[in-house]
C-alpha cells in the first residue's frame, strides 16, 4: 500500500483536493450502506405484503417503485454526507441515538418498531461517515483505505439492490414453483432479515456514538471545557426524551 499524495508536492492546493477527496469517499461509503439498508429492507416488507393479502396495494407500490433513481439517489446522498462534515454528522448520530432509545421504550406503548429504520436512514450515513473520520484519523494511507473501503461498500449495495428487484420481479413466482435457490433460502429465512439489520445497526451505531463523543471532544482544550458543553446537552437531551415518553 502506498500513499497516493505521498509524491506529489506538499501543496495547500494538492491537500484540499485530498480533503476533499478524503470526504466524498466517505459520504460514499455512508450512501452505499443506506442503499443496503433501503435494499433489504425493501425485501422484507415485500415478502411480508406477499404472505398478508390485506397489503397488496402496498406489495405494488413496492414493486412499482423506479430503480433507475436509486443511483441518482447514492450519488446526491454521497455530495450531502461529504458536505456534512464530521462535527454536525456526529451530534446528528447523537440525537438519533436518543430518539432511537426513546422508540424502543416506548414499544410497549404500542410503537411500531419498523419506524426506526425509516428514520434512520440519513443518521446511518451520517454514522458511518463519522466512524471512518475517527477510524481513519492520522492514518499514513488513508484515503487508498477509503477507496477500497468504497469498493466493497458499492459491490455491497449493488448485490442488495439486485437482489431486491430479482425478489420484486420473480420472487412470487420462483417461491411457488420452488427452482430458485436465493428465493427458496428467503422462503425459509425471511423473517430474520430485521434481526439482521437491527444487530448491524446496533453495531454501527455503537461504533458511531464513541466516535462522536471522541471527535466532538477533540475540539475541547480542557475537561472544564467539555464538561460545560456536555452538561447543558444532556440535560437538554434526557428532558426531551422524557417529554416523548409522556406523549406517547
Amino acid at each position: 500500500m502506498f500513499s497516493l499524495g505521498s509524491w506529489l508536492p506538499a501543496l495547500p492546493g494538492l491537500a484540499w483536493g485530498w480533503a476533499l477527496l478524503d470526504a466524498l469517499l466517505q459520504g460514499l461509503v455512508g450512501a452505499c450502506a443506506v442503499s443496503v439498508l433501503c435494499s433489504l429492507l425493501r425485501v422484507y416488507l415485500y415478502i411480508q405484503c406477499l404472505n398478508d393479502p390485506e397489503r397488496q396495494a402496498e406489495k405494488e407500490a413496492i414493486r412499482a417503485q423506479r430503480w433507475v433513481l436509486e443511483p441518482l439517489h447514492v450519488v446526491v446522498l454521497t455530495g450531502v454526507l461529504a458536505l456534512v462534515g464530521s462535527r454536525v454528522a456526529a451530534l446528528v448520530v447523537l440525537e438519533f441515538s436518543l430518539r432511537a432509545v426513546s422508540t424502543v421504550l416506548s414499544l410497549g406503548k404500542g410503537a411500531r418498531s419498523s419506524q426506526l429504520y425509516l428514520l434512520c436512514q440519513y443518521s446511518l450515513g451520517c454514522g458511518v461517515s463519522c466512524g471512518l473520520t475517527f477510524l481513519l484519523e492520522g492514518a499514513p494511507h488513508s484515503t487508498c483505505n477509503l477507496v477500497l473501503a468504497a469498493g466493497l461498500a458499492g459491490l455491497l449495495a449493488t448485490y442488495a439492490r439486485r437482489l431486491a428487484r430479482h425478489v420484486c420481479t420473480l420472487y412470487e413466482l420462483h417461491s411457488r414453483e420452488r427452482y430458485c435457490g436465493i428465493c427458496i433460502l428467503l422462503l425459509t429465512a425471511g423473517h430474520g432479515i430485521l434481526r439482521l439489520l437491527r444487530n448491524a445497526l446496533a453495531v454501527t451505531f455503537t461504533v458511531a456514538d464513541l466516535a462522536a463523543v471522541a471527535l466532538i471532544n477533540r475540539d475541547f482544550l480542557s475537561t472544564a471545557e467539555a464538561i460545560r458543553f456536555w452538561t447543558p446537552l444532556t440535560i437538554c437531551y434526557t428532558l426531551l426524551v422524557i417529554y416523548m415518553q409522556g406523549q406517547k
